[in-house]
């Protein structure tokens, strides 16, 4: 029997404050539809995709869409304007007597293969599925008054998600019925089949990570799951390196001298540059000439990264203005000129990019405060430009290593305890496993759970 996954993408997303719709709006580098889709996409359960979109942004759609090498969208459909309409225009699509139907907020796009194969499967025996989870709040009733009528007993509630699934026929007779009742509205299709108790409705486990993306918060927090999801992993075969071009600018010492030398350990033909060997990223010329020297010898460059930064502790007023605009521009300016000279080269290897930011980008602190806003400016940067280098095929992520032993750390703290610090050799390792995923607009973390940020 043929499954049908229906995502609803069809929403205006008011509630998100945002002039786009929320479906999309963008999370590590892709929009949360085309999120949504890839899930369906690359699950085994899953034979078709049907999205149902707003009829303003159907073109909108079909771009983003065009984009993508999805091989399972059947079809794209203009949706109606309540999700029961929607919902009622992606099943009536569908020709076959029979089959199994998922209906998918689009807007959910942490959903897990681990669902949708317990819904595809459910449905060998049951008629109706409901994924959802227990309610970890108190929910109570109250009336217009805002005052409260009652408690409800927890144990017996829980907090419906999405997919549902049904048996084709079980779906059409719900609408057909609920169409026919023309005042009847509901939020979802398990409500419809409920109402004209037309099959007992099963429940599958859902997962606290498939939200809904609703208000912005809600943008914040799906981000930071896709980033704990997309962790690199310690099961990466760093071996992937092998025979691959690496450049790394800030080389000399520290991180980047340790990213250099456990790359070699892999195979990699590693390049290294920094000041010691005449190249400043504060002077474009520098890099692109060290650029070309790497592609003349080597055809190609696979991943860059660029570890170069400076911090000169003290308080505004206090620094001298020509160590005020060093501090930016080898920080930051660094970053946008080896972007501009590394965007071409990685075009054409399909390549990554990885730059290094501290935990202060996302909160300024005294005697930081040029050092904190180039950390933010890079974060910012790498994430616009994952957005504008999607369709070249480049990924671009960024690490945050807590505090860690390192030439530059020593000379502004002094000594400090081994066991508080990460080793350069441990930061190396993961910056190595980033460069080898394929996500991109990321900011990873990379800290032992014992140990603080800077």
């Amino acid at each position: 029997m043929k499954a049908y996954a229906i995502l609803l993408a069809s929403g205006i997303g008011e509630r998100t404050g945002s002039d786009l719709p929320k479906q999309f709006l963008k999370i590590s580098g892709r929009t949360i539809l085309e999120h949504s889709i890839e899930v369906f996409e690359r699950n085994g359960s899953i034979d078709e995709i049907i999205v149902v979109i707003n009829g303003q942004y159907v073109d909108f759609c079909q771009k983003i869409l065009d984009q993508n090498s999805f091989k399972k969208i059947g079809k794209i459909l203009v949706g109606g304007k309540t999700r029961q309409k929607s919902s009622h225009i992606g099943i009536s699509s569908i020709v076959e007597d029979e089959a199994k139907v998922l209906i998918h907020d689009a807007v959910r796009p942490l959903i897990s293969d681990q669902i949708i194969n317990d819904c595809v499967a459910a449905l060998d025996k049951h008629d109706a599925i409901d994924v959802a989870i227990p309610t970890a709040d108190t929910i109570i009733r109250v009336n217009n008054d805002m005052i409260v009528e009652d408690i409800l007993p927890r144990q017996f509630l829980m907090r419906g998600q999405t997919p549902q699934a049904f048996k084709l026929g079980i779906i059409k007779r719900a609408h057909s019925l609920a169409i026919e009742s023309s005042n009847l509205k509901f939020t979802d299709d398990c409500g419809l089949v409920k109402m004209f108790n037309l099959a007992e409705i099963h429940i599958i486990k859902g997962e606290e990570s498939n939200i809904k993306i609703t208000y912005p918060i809600d943008l914040f927090v799906a981000d930071k799951l896709f980033q704990i999801k997309h962790l690199p992993s310690i099961d990466s075969d760093l071996i992937q390196l092998q025979n691959k071009v690496l450049v790394i600018f800030g080389s000399s010492r520290g991180i980047g001298k340790a990213i250099a030398d456990l790359a070699q350990q892999y195979g990699a033909k590693t390049y290294g540059f920094s000041r010691a060997n005449g190249t400043d990223v504060r002077d474009m010329s520098s890099i692109q000439r060290a650029l070309k020297e790497v592609v003349s010898r080597e055809r190609c460059v696979n991943f860059i990264i660029n570890t170069a930064g400076i911090l000169k502790l003290g308080n505004l007023n206090d620094k001298p203005m020509p160590e005020v605009r060093d501090e930016i521009e080898t920080n930051y300016i660094g970053c946008i000129n080896v972007a501009r000279a590394s965007h071409d080269y990685l075009k054409r290897s399909k390549g990554a990019l990885l730059f290094f930011t501290s935990s202060s980008h996302t909160r300024g602190r005294a005697s930081y405060s040029i050092y904190s806003s180039t950390k933010a400016a890079i974060v910012n940067l790498a994430q616009a430009l994952s957005e504008e280098w999607t369709s070249d095929g480049i990924r671009i992520n960024i690490i945050n290593p807590a505090r860690t032993s390192t030439p530059m750390r020593l000379s502004n703290f002094g000594e400090e305890p081994p066991e508080t610090l990460l080793s350069p050799q441990f930061v190396a390792e993961k910056a190595l496993r980033a460069l080898l995923q394929d996500y991109t607009g990321q900011v990873i973390d990379c800290t032992k759970n014992e140990l603080p940020y800077f």
